[in-house]
């Protein structure tokens, strides 16, 4: 792909209304633009970027057995009103009323909608569990919409919901979840701490928030160093490895300021290892038994003839606010550059050869090294601009690919110059270029 033929309109400074790393970044490189307040049309490099942390999602929701649906954006009031909630959900909750007078919402959540097909659809314990996720756009009519996509008003978010028949199989899913949110989030190159949170208009008795470090985040967050030290890689879908998993986490005081207690903190944790700072929310886990499902009639047959309410939980990922967190992680806003993470770079390669009108070797040389990158998978972005070197290298430096190849003076027949960004430099042939970036989209 030529730069000079992708829609990727650059700002040459950062907006004046925006004033955290992220939204400064995505809209000066044309990531997306405001169409009203807290709305924003996703320009192809930001589209780019979250269509891969949407499938990265989805992967790892697969793994654990959910079965993706697609529920509708628009919902009756109806559902809500069963489970209580139309009233007491707040301002929030955009309502609208069709041309026959219905009542209807723009979903902020899904909890009655698909309970509502669930028990429609299930009838005996014999169909449990159910793991059910959608990735959808979802509506919250903020207050004061700001930080771009950090708190917009319409957002894309991956949520999934469990139906099991008894407390203990359904802290199972829960666990299920713990185990997968983790995993999504080290795919992203993001080191996510779960902890304790308040259930909020959700409801139920058990939740964790999945918090970055990052000091634009609007969570405080209060924990104990060492928790930045559990491993979970040897966790298996069983459940026995899971409860531990859960527990290895537990053991360190962890929780956001809803939960925040100075008196138990200064006993659980000592004080060299005690942490406050900032995060960004990147995940939301609940389990809320029957909360839905028992005003709803959620319930299913069972051994014996008898009935009973389903046990539910929700879980929830904001996609389109991960591209946001992942900036905000990554993005050297002293140097401007943006390393995105391999497994969520619009592109793996950007390609800047030295340009004049009255030789176009390296652009031929470049087109040749674009070939054999498409062969091996590898997705590049070459600059075929005349814009001095500089400029392009700091376009480029913006827009994030984490690898470049350099063609100017110093390239010497087959030895490129090679650079992995925020690294040194270096002169190899391009057989080891591909064998390195081929090497980095395994591991994630």
């Amino acid at each position: 792909m030529y730069i000079s033929k992708s829609f990727i309109p650059i700002l040459k400074n950062n907006p004046s209304e925006a004033k955290i790393k992220s939204h400064q970044l995505m809209l000066r490189v044309g990531m997306i633009k405001q169409s009203s307040a807290g709305i924003y049309s996703w320009l192809p490099l930001g589209f780019k970027v979250m269509k891969k942390i949407e499938n990265i999602v989805r992967e790892e929701q697969n793994k654990i057995g959910a079965q993706e649906i697609l529920m509708p954006t628009i919902q009756s009031s109806e559902i809500w009103k069963e489970s209580g909630r139309y009233e007491d959900y707040g301002e929030e909750m955009l309502r609208i009323k069709d041309r026959q007078n219905r009542e209807m919402l723009y979903g902020p959540t899904n909890e009655e909608l698909v309970t509502d097909i669930f028990r429609s659809s299930i009838k005996s314990y014999k169909s449990l569990p159910q793991l059910l996720y959608h990735i959808q756009w979802k509506f919250r009519d903020e207050i004061r919409p700001r930080f771009g996509i950090m708190r917009c008003r319409e957002f894309y978010m991956k949520d999934a919901y469990s139906f099991d028949i008894s407390d203990d199989e359904a802290l199972f899913s829960y666990n299920k979840f713990f185990l997968s949110y983790l995993k999504t989030f080290k795919r992203l190159d993001l080191t996510a701490i779960p902890m304790a949170a308040d259930t909020g208009p959700i409801g139920g008795n058990l939740s964790h928030e999945f918090i970055i470090l990052a000091e634009t985040g609007e969570s405080k967050i209060f924990t104990d160093k060492r928790i930045f030290d559990v491993d979970n890689e040897d966790t298996k879908l069983e459940k026995k490895s899971l409860e531990n998993l859960r527990k290895k986490y537990e053991q360190f005081y962890s929780v956001t300021d809803e939960k925040f207690n100075q008196e138990e903190f200064e006993k659980k944790v000592s004080e060299k290892n005690r942490l406050k700072t900032k995060g960004i929310e990147v995940g939301h886990i609940f389990y809320f038994g029957d909360k839905y499902s028992k005003p709803m009639g959620g319930s299913v047959d069972l051994p014996g003839g008898k009935k009973d309410f389903v046990k539910m939980g929700s879980y929830g990922i904001g996609v389109s606010r991960l591209v946001g967190a992942i900036i905000e992680a990554k993005y050297d806003e002293k140097n401007e550059v943006m390393k995105w993470p391999i497994s969520v770079a619009p592109y793996d390669l950007a390609v800047i050869p030295m340009i004049n009108k009255n030789d176009t070797s390296a652009l031929e040389k470049a087109n040749k090294i674009n070939i054999e990158l498409k062969k091996n998978n590898i997705e590049s972005i070459i600059d075929d601009t005349d814009e001095n070197f500089s400029s392009k290298i700091k376009k480029m430096n913006l827009i994030g690919a984490p690898f470049q190849i350099i063609i100017g003076k110093q390239s010497d027949g087959e030895l490129l110059e090679f650079k992995e960004i925020g690294k040194e430099t270096k002169k190899i042939n391009l057989t080891q270029i591909i064998k390195i970036i081929k090497e980095q989209k395994v591991k994630n």
